[in-house]
């Protein structure tokens, strides 16, 4: 059974910057998309970013907020997707997931999308 562990949240400032980091274990993924997603207080689940390598080429998509802000990469020698996220706001305050599996075209438009989801990871941004 695959496990994903994120780590790297905390407490910011506003302006700030972070580094999510989730590492996958139990089963390889390497041809397969990884991502995020976060859920805000209140608020449902919603698509981040999400990457897949498709041949020798890196293909990402990103929600509408986050696209120049965010920046997700991959490590498939460790299993391992990372989110830099720089320019932080107090509304991307939530709880960040990682999520594995499927195709990354997919994790904008639930239900399809990732078959594994982490325990997620508190980021929060203050103003």
């Amino acid at each position: 059974q695959a496990q994903l562990v994120e780590s790297g949240g905390g407490l910011v400032q506003a302006g700030g910057s972070l580094r999510l980091s989730c590492a996958a274990s139990g089963r390889t993924f390497s041809r397969y998309a990884m991502g995020w997603f976060r859920q805000a207080p209140g608020k449902e689940r919603e698509f981040v970013a999400a990457i897949q390598l498709i041949g020798s080429t890196y293909y990402a998509d990103y929600a509408d907020p986050m696209e120049g802000r965010f920046t997700i990469t991959r490590d498939n020698a460790k299993n391992t997707v990372y989110l830099a996220m720089t320019s932080l706001k107090p509304e991307d305050t939530a709880v960040y997931y990682c999520a594995a599996g499927g195709a990354y075209r997919d994790y904008a438009k639930p239900p399809g999308g990732p078959d594994y989801w982490g325990q997620g990871t508190q980021v929060t941004v203050s103003s």
